[in-house]
């Protein structure tokens, strides 16, 4: 396929970084990736590449490194970005909110800055449906009220606000806020997949481990939701339709500049225990399970209206739940230690 662009991928190394790659190269797009290996592997950029079947050009980079940063931009003719490097753990973002606000918001203006220096007018920006408000009903639109309940979360709505202020500023400049809810799934050839450090802190890595082995049993955190089997109900959307969803982004910010947002995910809700017995359909055996108290701060039910990113992207997600639990167990069952050498 004939290149079109070079896109730089910011944490290109990482779960949903790596897909996308793949994405942009079966495009067409040329990709430079940067990224400073503090929570991903080499390996995957590497896998990414073999898949596609085209080359990707890797720098070891902080993208806080100004620098550094710089002397990427000025080595290749970057024409868009895709911006996914920062830390992601909600859990971890309330013991250090510090380190998560510099880490996060620090790395964004860095970029944002080197781009406007090397007059790079294309940003696609990984955000989050953990903006949105707990009292914001459902399903969410993207006008419904924001108001994140840990600094993970409100690091991306505050990166979303600069960003907002910036393309007021600059209305040459062509900015998408994509609102992800709960990505899931790996790679159907099982080459690259979901690679958490620790233990997992969301339901699919988490029951993985357990179909695997790693982990004992799975804690289910309160049967006793008004919801149709008492678990809580999410948004699952598989990791490749993901991707998917940033090469639509990055197409419609040529044509039409400004700052957009979009819902990325299903629209339909999947309950844990749905969700429990999908896994065991695919890994064919029981998923050993315990139900303890509720989780603070868990909600009963989030999925997402998606209707603005079907009719103005012209994209959907494709990938059952099925797909998505089969797809992840091809990569547990043959990386059960993750990129781990």
């Amino acid at each position: 396929m004939t290149c079109m662009e070079t896109i730089l991928v910011t944490g290109g190394a990482g779960y949903i970084g790596s897909h996308t790659c793949i994405a942009l190269l079966e495009s067409g797009y040329d990709v430079v990736v940067v990224d400073n290996l503090s929570n991903s592997s080499r390996r995957s950029v590497d896998e990414a590449a073999t898949i596609a079947g085209r080359s990707i050009v890797f720098h070891q980079v902080d993208v806080a490194d100004r620098t550094a940063l710089d002397a990427v931009f000025a080595a290749h003719a970057i024409d868009g970005v895709i911006h996914f490097a920062g830390l992601k753990a909600v859990g971890e973002s309330v013991a250090e909110p510090l380190r998560y606000f510099q880490v996060n918001l620090g790395t964004t203006l860095t970029l944002a800055e080197t781009m406007a220096h090397h007059d790079v007018k294309r940003l696609v920006f990984s955000s989050s449906a953990t903006v949105y408000s707990p009292q914001a009903a459902v399903p969410l639109d993207e006008d419904a009220p924001t108001g994140p309940t840990n600094p993970y979360g409100e690091t991306k709505a505050m990166i979303e606000r600069i960003l907002t202020a910036a393309g007021a500023a600059d209305p040459d400049l062509a900015v998408a806020l994509l609102r992800y809810f709960n990505p899931v799934g790996a790679h159907e050839s099982g080459r690259i997949g979901e690679d958490p450090a620790g233990i997992p802190n969301n339901l699919m890595p988490f029951v993985m481990q357990v179909a695997v082995g790693k982990l004992p049993e799975l804690s289910v955190f309160g049967d006793d939701y008004d919801t149709p089997d008492g678990t809580c109900i999410r948004d699952y959307i598989h990791v490749v339709d993901l991707a998917r969803g940033h090469v639509a982004a990055l197409r419609r910010l040529a044509e039409d500049p400004g700052v957009h947002t979009w819902n990325l995910g299903t629209g339909r809700g999947t309950s844990v225990f749905e969700m429990i017995a999908a896994v065991e359909r695919a890994v064919g055996q029981p998923i050993p399970r315990r139900v303890v108290g509720r989780r603070s701060g868990d909600q009963p039910v989030s999925f997402a209206d998606v209707s603005k990113a079907e009719q103005q992207l012209g994209w959907r997600a494709e990938r059952t739940i099925d797909n998505m639990c089969v797809d992840h167990w091809e990569w547990q069952r043959t990386h059960p230690e993750g990129f781990a050498p």
